[in-house]
């Protein structure tokens, strides 16, 4: 079974869907975030305060690196992960590679409650909130929309999303 790598804007699901898709493939899940944590010895809101988003996204590289090399697992990245340096080619070159794929209000919407552990986002109120997906969004869409499979996850409930993408996995 090839690795299966989970891609998508903070709040798709990346992490619910991934574990969920990860025990029906009969892969080993890796939440890319625990893994940073794990290593490094901190959380990632204190990674991001103590040392700043660059050095996180360096941490994040070399996590995704090594999990990469391993067999049999599926990985969901954090909402930055592919767009850091050569990371989509990466993962693109070492496993099946999926986009969660949202509306800006559906992502809005799910991003509202959690604000306050999601470190990009946890000043900002509900204008600012939808400015900062919408901006970064169109930046990071370049990079998810590189994914082998795009599955649009607005409507589905976990099953039916599961079914659709193991049907799609190649």
């Amino acid at each position: 079974m090839a690795n299966v790598v989970i891609v998508g804007f903070p709040g798709a699901g990346k992490t619910t869907l991934g574990k969920t898709l990860a025990e029906r493939l009969g892969l080993s899940f890796v939440d890319l975030d625990t893994r940073v944590e794990e290593n490094y010895h901190i959380s990632v809101p204190h990674l991001f305060q103590k040392y700043g988003e660059s050095a996180f996204r360096e941490c994040e590289y070399a996590m995704l690196t090594e999990c990469l090399a391993q067999s049999d697992v599926l990985i969901a990245t954090g909402g930055g992960a592919p767009c850091f340096k050569d990371a989509m080619s990466r993962i693109n070159g070492a496993a099946v590679s999926i986009y969660l794929k949202l509306t800006e209000e559906e992502l809005f919407q799910r991003l509202r409650s959690s604000r306050k552990v999601r470190p990009l986002l946890q000043s900002l109120d509900d204008a600012g909130l939808r400015a900062y997906i919408h901006r970064t969004l169109q930046e990071r869409e370049p990079y998810y929309r590189q994914a082998v499979l795009t599955v649009t996850t607005d409507e589905l409930e976990m099953e039916d999303l599961v079914n659709k993408i193991v049907s799609l996995h190649p």
